[in-house]
């Protein structure tokens, strides 16, 4: 039986625990009947906008990608794969030519 996702770190090994599903990765353990809507994570663009999983976005601002010597440049377009709640990146993005990258939201806009 497949499982839905971590709602916290989006693992795909949650299991069933009596009527909770348990994630492995990082402990966390929720009600897949409850509503999670208070848990869900909020980011917006530059512009203001909500950014969801799926969205396409444009890079407003050159950016350097830490260990490589290439960079991202502004107007760069890519799909959002999955958003998470981090310090400093929430984008978890694949650029063409680059590979995958956390992106910080405030350096996008929703295309």
């Amino acid at each position: 039986m497949l499982h839905p996702a971590c709602p916290k770190c989006s693992s795909s090994y949650a299991y069933q625990d009596h009527e909770n599903l348990v994630c492995p990765e990082c402990g966390y353990e929720w009600n897949p009947s409850e509503s999670s809507e208070e848990e869900a994570v909020i980011v917006r663009d530059s512009n203001g906008n909500l950014l969801q999983a799926g969205d396409k976005i444009t890079l407003i601002k050159d950016l350097k990608v830490k260990g490589s010597s290439q960079g991202l440049k502004i107007g760069s377009k890519t799909v959002i794969r999955r958003i998470v709640d981090g310090k400093d990146h929430q984008l978890d993005c694949k650029f063409p030519g680059v590979g995958e990258i956390m992106v910080t939201a405030k350096y996008v806009k929703k295309a």
